[in-house]
């Protein structure tokens, strides 16, 4: 069986879940808590990190973005990158944008501080931190709104990986209920096409130990 370790409200870990998920790939989800520093695990991964997929073969993957583009490669019939050069160009380019750019600007400041320094008992949250990820999220809802109003999609008429990076950040961030969505009804309207896709129904049901979502969360008419 395909096997994904994986970390709760992890952003990095979503992605490749729901890649899996629009691929029909089945697979199974092992939580690994990094910080226990397993040595079975960093065997795997030397780096200590997830997401790790391991497939039926025994092939070991790590990094989100590498096992996105290894399953892009060996499973191709859904495409989730681009028919073209440009199109697929476009597509890493907004993957990079959420995955580097909003993750330092709003995850790591949101979900980072308020929840996995609690899970991971690191003191207290940093309340400039909090106050940066909030402000910062306009701008990134902002330029969902007008990637959407151009195109069906974030990266084009199709829906795509960089929908997927998009909405594994922005679904950890909604449980802890962060994201202003009343004030961005259009990337509020993209974000309720995501929610009602069958690859992004296993995450709604996601609960945490002791960490209740907000009530809208799996709500798709939120």
């Amino acid at each position: 069986m395909r096997t994904l370790y994986h970390l709760w409200l992890h952003a990095f870990s979503r992605k490749v879940r729901i890649v899996l998920a629009e691929k029909q790939l089945e697979f199974e989800l092992k939580l690994e808590k990094i910080w226990e520093r397993r040595t079975d695990f960093l065997a795997l991964n030397p780096a200590g990190d997830v997401p790790v997929l391991i497939e039926p073969d025994g092939t070991t993957l790590a990094n989100s973005q590498v096992i996105c583009e290894y399953l892009e490669e060996v499973y191709p019939d859904t495409d989730l990158l681009g028919k073209d050069p440009v199109q697929r160009a476009e597509t890493r380019r907004l993957v990079g944008w959420f995955d580097v750019k909003f993750n330092r600007e709003v995850t790591e400041n949101l979900v980072g501080e308020k929840l996995t320094k609690r899970i991971l008992k690191l003191g207290e949250p940093h309340g400039p931190s909090i106050r940066a990820g909030h402000a910062n999220i306009h701008y990134h809802l902002d330029y969902i709104g007008f990637l959407t109003e151009k195109r069906n999609w974030l990266a084009g008429e199709e829906f795509s990986l960089a929908d997927i990076a998009a909405a594994a950040h922005l679904s950890a961030i909604d449980y802890i209920g962060d994201v202003p969505w009343e004030e961005h009804q259009t990337a509020r309207e993209w974000y309720a096409r995501i929610k009602s896709r069958p690859s992004f129904r296993a995450l709604l049901e996601d609960r945490i130990p002791g960490f209740s979502p907000v009530e809208h969360y799996e709500n798709v008419d939120f």
